[in-house]
Parts: structure tokens; sequence; C-alpha cells
């Protein structure tokens, strides 16, 4: 009997297996959704070809729009999921989406998703990826990161994917009564380290919560000294 090859799909869908078996689960990502999540999504898609073989470990990967771009860590990625306890009613926004991997994860776990990007390069290649998976409920726009995207708020969920050092204030006023923020809070400009924080709105005050400390790369126009004031 002639042994059967593993086909490139097969082999990447192992790979997403052990991702979520090896790194996700023990970074105390216990929430089975996005665990399931995370096994579905073929992040091999948001990367540059080159870079594909290592779409499912911890090393650096990049996506190129007018730059290259750095994505963050599957891990960090799915324990920032785990922690801002995404629900299937939710109105979310992605900041800093790039290529849209984060946001095609968040598309099967609640209601709507807006992916935002600077590049404009880079948020024609997310619509493409969510056409390509059929993702409906997401779609990708482009504008400053500081700004949000005003337009479809409020928000019950907003993602910041990156290093940020500098203020959020608008990005808070577009959250929900109730609506939650994780982003990774660096203490410097160019920091690729930071404090994972948990941002809630009750009324007219944003409370915050550290989690753990994480590392990714920098959103380099959200880097200035931290402020978070209404």
């Amino acid at each position: 009997m002639s042994e059967t090859l593993a086909t490139p799909a097969d082999s990447f869908a192992a790979l997403r297996e052990t991702m979520v078996e090896r790194q996700i689960r023990t970074f105390d990502v216990s929430d089975l959704a996005v665990q399931a999540r995370m096994k579905a999504v073929p992040r091999e898609i948001f990367v540059d070809g080159a870079y594909a073989s290592l779409a499912y470990s911890d090393a650096r990967v990049l996506v190129t729009g007018a730059a290259p771009r750095e994505l963050t860590a599957p891990l960090i990625l799915g324990r920032l999921l785990k922690e801002a306890v995404v629900r299937d009613s939710d109105r979310a926004l992605i900041v800093g989406g790039a290529s849209g991997y984060a946001a095609a994860l968040v598309a099967g776990l609640a209601a709507e998703v807006v992916s935002l990007d600077e590049d404009a390069a880079l948020t024609a290649k997310a619509q493409a990826n969510f056409a390509r998976l059929g993702l409906a409920n997401a779609k990708s726009v482009t504008g400053p990161l500081g700004a949000g995207a005003p337009a479809q708020k409020p928000f019950n969920l907003i993602v910041v994917d990156g290093v940020v050092t500098g203020p959020l204030d608008a990005l808070g006023d577009q959250l929900a009564e109730g609506g939650r923020m994780v982003a990774i809070v660096g203490d410097a400009p160019g920091a690729r380290t930071g404090m994972a924080t948990l941002f809630v709105r009750t009324g007219a005050v944003v409370s915050s919560r550290g989690l753990f400390s994480a590392s990714a790369a920098p959103l380099p126009t959200l880097a200035a000294r931290p402020a978070f004031v209404f």
C-alpha cells in the first residue's frame, strides 16, 4: 500500500492544532471558543508567503503593505481575546488590524467586527482575506489608529493589536456602556513590552486593570506618553 502524503492544507491544520495545544492552552487561554477559533482560522494566509511555515510558531512573522508589519504572536493575541471575554452579541473594533488575522478570529466569536489600520494596502489585504474566508460580518477600514472608527461606534469590545504608549482617550470614548478594551501598554515610545491591560467603561468612567506582561510590535502612531483622561 502506498503512503498518502499530507496536503499543505492538512499540514497547516496540524500546525494549528499543535499551536493551540502547546502555546495557547499553556498560556492560560482556557476559553474553549477562542481555542476553537484559533484552530479554525488559517493564519498562513495573513502573512507574507516567505513566513507561511512560521505562521503557527511564536517567531516574528511579517505582512507587507506600504511597509512590513510584524504580527502579534498567536499566544499573546489568544490571551488578550480570552481576557476580553468576547460575546456573540458584541460589536468589536480591532485597532492596528493589519492584514486582518485578529479580526478574522473575532468574527467567529462576535456579531460584527471592524478592522482599522492606517495602511491602505493592508486594509485591502484584510478585506480580501475576509472575502476569501466568507466572513460577511467583518470589514476593514483605513484611518488614523488613535481616532478609532467614530462612524461605526459604539463598540462593546476594542482590541488594540500592538504595544501602545500614547493616549487612548478617543478609543475609550467609542466604548459602549460596559464595553471592554484590551491593549498592551508600554512605558516608553518604541517599547516592545508592556502590561496587557483591560479597560472597562462604566458611565463616564473608564477603569483599568493590569492583566499580564506581554510583548508585541509597537504601534508607532500610538507612541507617546501614556494618558487616559475623560
